[in-house]
């Protein structure tokens, strides 16, 4: 029996000692060949440009979206900014800023040359500084005085010092400007470089280069563009990028389904009409640097009732920001919750969120002592006699009317009177901001091109008197936030400092903030690559053009099966 024992156990081991070995060999699982988009250069992309060609000059385009757009595509900048404005490198190379930001040392690629096979140097980037000062230029009147202060040292050739005379941490802002060759334009004076015949055949160090006009019935109606092969960065795949042009972006489509055009710069929900979406055409939608909202004096004895914070609140939360979006902008914009732009670094998700809720408006109005007078009538009172009734001076542009005829019937109900005064947007910032002369103003405030938020010149209360601040908030500790976030370096700090500062906005609404528009850009889905986020300009839809492509070739690659999982029976 004993002996007989000892064999089961022999067994019973030698049955383990199998088993052990069976689970540890990791079973043979077949392979699977797949293919690999590989992008190829080849081919050309043309697009319908909406506007018309008038100079291709990055310091003579600030007041002509169309010619920045093809000038993007040209010229090279010092930096560009990713789609949440943290600052990337260009032109440059490297960036140095001193301790006490007011120094900033820039490397330059030395790879990088013009599309005429020249070198570029810091020599080119200073005489393109002194065009930026030069008031014989149609340049922004604050872009021209900031680079009046501030000092440009060449140090080498490929080394460029700025020199500031006060922190100031927007200033790479400032540094995107399209770089001009000093071998062509530096014997031209600015008056010359107006009218110069390199504004029609540019030569910039961009990734393509200007290939030609193209010119019908003796008007300029486009203009073709070539892959640069010597771009720093790398060349791009599609060889050719043709523009044309056209006045709206109705024409446009027409164009796109004539066979004339692969994608259109700008398209509205209206050009399609009645008419179903292209079932080729891929549409890439992204917040426009701009702000809607509507100012409300707070210096104003006319209308005191606009000191009283739960009031501000109760007028947001009436307004329907949602509906005003779907019907009057076919739902391209996103509610604004305060001064900042979305998705970007600056921006605070945590942000409390102001939701339309009329009941919640009308109790607080309730609450703040304004009803209906005994004698009848719509406007509510206080004890005291102060109507809440106001004027609202908005631009006279059709969507703006109809925009603020839909904010009226939201407060008419909550028993606010409103006077519309519909005004041109010149006369609204002459007649009624600038010299506060208003009670409340819708209007747009453009972002455009500046990254940076920056929300000092609306909001700081030194600029109530003559600045932008034209709500006249007087609010020292929002101030302090402002300050601070201009001067300091470290990207982390200023953070912080604008989400305090959002947090004290939307506490106690010194205006109320509606709504940012949305751009959508139309491309044919044989185009490749394409990657478009939140934007500060529209030439910014062109951010990774090297990596569009239309051709590419398989490459076949070889991908593991998982492992077959037991199931239960």
């Amino acid at each position: 029996m004993k002996q007989l024992r000892w064999q089961i156990l022999i067994v019973i081991v030698a049955l383990g000692a199998i088993a052990v070995l069976l689970f540890s060999q990791k079973p043979v699982v077949p392979e699977t060949i797949f293919e690999v988009p590989e992008p190829v250069a080849g081919g050309s992309y043309t697009e319908a440009l909406i506007g018309e060609y008038v100079r291709f000059n990055p310091v003579l385009d600030f007041y002509n979206s169309a010619d920045r757009d093809v000038d993007r595509l040209i010229f090279s900048s010092l930096m560009r900014f990713d789609a949440t404005g943290l600052a990337q490198t260009d032109l440059a190379e490297s960036l140095g800023i001193s301790r006490d930001g007011t120094v900033y040392n820039v490397s330059l690629n030395p790879e990088a040359v013009w599309h005429d096979g020249e070198p570029i140097t810091a020599a080119d980037v200073a005489f393109t500084v002194d065009l930026l000062r030069s008031p014989e230029l149609p340049i922004p009147e604050d872009l021209l005085h900031m680079w009046e202060d501030i000092e440009v040292v060449v140090l080498d050739d490929y080394l460029i010092q700025f020199r500031l005379p006060e922190p100031f941490s927007p200033f790479l802002d400032y540094l995107t400007f399209g770089v001009l060759p000093v071998h062509i334009l530096g014997d031209l004076t600015p008056e010359e470089i107006i009218d110069s015949s390199f504004n029609m055949s540019p030569v910039g160090s961009g990734p393509y280069r200007f290939r030609q006009m193209i010119v019908e019935d003796g008007e300029i109606t486009g203009v073709a563009l070539s892959a640069f092969d010597d771009y720093y960065s790398g060349r791009a795949f599609i060889d050719e990028i043709v523009f044309r042009y056209y006045p709206d972006d109705v024409a446009g489509l027409e164009a796109y389904r004539a066979g004339e055009v692969q994608g259109i710069g700008r398209i509205t929900p209206e050009a399609f009409g009645d008419t179903s979406l292209d079932a080729d055409l891929n549409l890439y939608t992204g917040r426009l640097p701009r702000l809607s909202i509507i100012f409300l004096n707070l210096d104003n004895p006319d209308v005191p009732f606009f000191q009283d914070v739960d009031i501000r609140r109760a007028l947001l939360m009436g307004i329907n920001r949602q509906r005003l979006i779907d019907r009057v902008l076919s739902g391209q914009a996103a509610i604004a919750d305060g001064p900042i732009l979305p998705n970007t670094w600056a921006y605070f998700d945590g942000i409390q969120r102001i939701p339309h809720d009329a009941e919640e408006a009308l109790k607080i109005i309730k609450q703040a002592g304004y009803t209906i007078p005994a004698e009848g009538g719509t406007t509510r009172e206080n004890e005291d006699g102060v109507r809440l009734a106001f004027k609202l001076v908005h631009p006279d542009t059709p969507e703006h009317t109809a925009i603020a005829e839909l904010i009226k019937q939201n407060w008419v109900d909550l028993g606010i009177d409103v006077e519309l005064i519909p005004v041109p947007y010149e006369a609204l910032i002459e007649d009624y901001l600038e010299p506060r002369l208003y009670d409340a103003a819708l209007v747009d405030i453009s972002l455009s091109r500046t990254p940076d938020p920056d929300p000092y010149p609306f909001w700081h209360q030194t600029q109530a008197a003559n600045g932008q601040n034209y709500s006249m908030w007087n609010d020292r500790q929002a101030s302090e936030y402002l300050e601070q976030a201009r001067i300091i370096v470290d990207p982390a700090e200023r953070a912080r400092l604008y989400r305090n500062f959002q947090v004290r906005f939307t506490n106690e609404l010194p205006s109320l903030p509606l709504y940012h528009p949305m751009y959508t850009y139309a491309v044919n889905e044989q185009v490749q690559g394409v990657r478009m986020g939140p934007l500060f300009d529209s030439s910014d839809r062109f951010n990774n053009i090297e990596s569009w492509y239309l051709f590419f070739e398989n490459v076949s690659g070889f991908e593991e099966n998982e492992t077959p999982q037991p199931t239960d029976s």
